[in-house]
């Protein structure tokens, strides 16, 4: 048995971390659904065509030939009125057929040059050549609903409105093992709840890049090293004062990874990312100059990507000590219970038809995928060697559903 002052500090250990975890995936939830339940929301009137503002649609592309036509035939199909409504696509370093494809299309005015410099000098040098208020981005592989454009621009009647984040959807298509887009999109459904939460409290923490907008004289140029470029524009947004508003009924569809270690290598460029974002927007952090923002931005954010991983390693280490080092038998019974959530996704990950079987293995494997993925990332961004382009994941092969 451990001395007291053992256990007092094995007990406070556990309890800490235990405490940032389940505060970070249902605490912070539960608090602004009830601060959101105590608002009325009023009511919002359709915009007539000639109210509605003028939209640059951008979307970058590298190498994007094999869904190049079919994302150019879903963005000529926005219904959105069409003089107030342009269309750049910009293919630099592509050295494929992209170019001209983009080219053959009068409707869209294509950029194009040789050196690739990433998407962030990409979009810089769209926006350069966007001449509408309103910049809405998109990626090549996915395919809008023909509402998108006109649902995100309403938002945009109201002055305060800095952006407006779509919906992703990860569909499930031929190619794809079951748990890829099952965990992906249970873990995007999670998501856009939150994301719901937090556009009624105050604003977005951190749109996807598969749909989001921000208003022209708000966007800031991107450093060309940026990984992630939606979280981090539409953050700097939301720091100056102006909200990013959540538009479910503006949604992106795309195809999940073709496997888990595709997906893996996405997860893991995407922490590295967002650790590299809190380095880079800590001024969101000072409470006194903006704390609704820095409240989500904390919760939502900041103890996902850098606390709740290892606090996990944490509560699971010091709970076993105190479980088999005590005779306290809360202790036995919390361990008891992480081992009931954990054994399923390790035997999940030593069985892909164990995987495909059980829902509970899977939702447990995927959530130890994720929190894996962010260990890893965080030691990719401490060694530095995650670039601003990279090879792209796999997606599952199929195509999208027409719009």
């Amino acid at each position: 048995m451990f001395p007291n002052n053992y256990t007092s500090v094995l007990s406070w250990i556990f309890l800490l971390s235990a405490f940032i975890v389940f505060y970070n995936y249902v605490g912070y939830a539960a608090i602004v659904f009830l601060l959101n339940s105590l608002k009325k929301t009023p009511p919002t009137t359709p915009a007539r065509p000639d109210e509605l503002p003028t939209v640059s649609f951008i979307v970058a592309a590298y190498n994007e030939e094999d869904c190049l036509k079919e994302k150019i035939a879903n963005s000529l199909q926005q219904n959105y009125p069409p003089g107030r409504i342009e269309f750049i696509f910009i293919t630099d370093g592509s050295t494929d057929s992209s170019a001209a494809i983009v080219s053959s299309h009068p409707r869209i005015i294509g950029l194009h040059e040789a050196p690739r410099r990433g998407k962030s000098a990409a979009l810089n040098r769209a926006v350069t050549h966007a001449t509408n208020d309103i910049l809405i981005f998109s990626d090549a592989n996915t395919a809008l609903n023909p509402d998108a454009v006109l649902n995100i621009a309403r938002h945009y009647l109201l002055p305060s409105t800095g952006g407006v984040a779509g919906e992703k959807k990860v569909l499930t298509a031929h190619g794809s093992p079951d748990e890829v887009g099952a965990g992906e999109g249970l873990y995007w459904k999670y998501e856009s709840f939150l994301k719901k939460l937090d556009s009624d409290f105050y604003s977005v923490v951190g749109a996807a890049g598969e749909l989001f907008s921000v208003r022209r004289n708000l966007y800031e140029a991107l450093p060309q090293d940026i990984i992630l470029d939606d979280f981090v524009l539409s953050l700097k947004v939301a720091g100056k004062g102006y909200p990013i508003r959540y538009e479910p009924d503006a949604y992106a569809m795309e195809l999940p990874s073709f496997s888990l270690k595709d997906e893996g290598k996405r997860k893991v460029r995407i922490a590295a990312g967002g650790f590299q974002a809190i380095s880079l927007l800590t001024p969101l952090l000072a409470f006194w100059k903006h704390p609704r923002l820095s409240f989500l931005f904390i919760s939502h954010r900041v103890l996902r990507w850098a606390l709740s991983p290892f606090c996990l390693i944490l509560a699971a280490l010091s709970n076993a000590a105190l479980c088999f080092g005590t005779d306290i038998l809360l202790f036995k019974v919390l361990f008891a219970c992480q081992i009931a959530f954990y054994l399923p996704g390790l035997s999940a990950a030593a069985s892909p038809a164990i995987r495909k079987k059980n829902k509970l293995a899977r939702f447990s494997y995927y959530f130890l995928f994720m929190n894996v993925s962010v260990i890893k990332g965080f030691i990719r961004y401490l060694g530095g060697r995650q670039s601003a382009t990279w090879e792209k994941a796999r997606r599952a092969t199929g195509s999208l559903p027409p719009q």
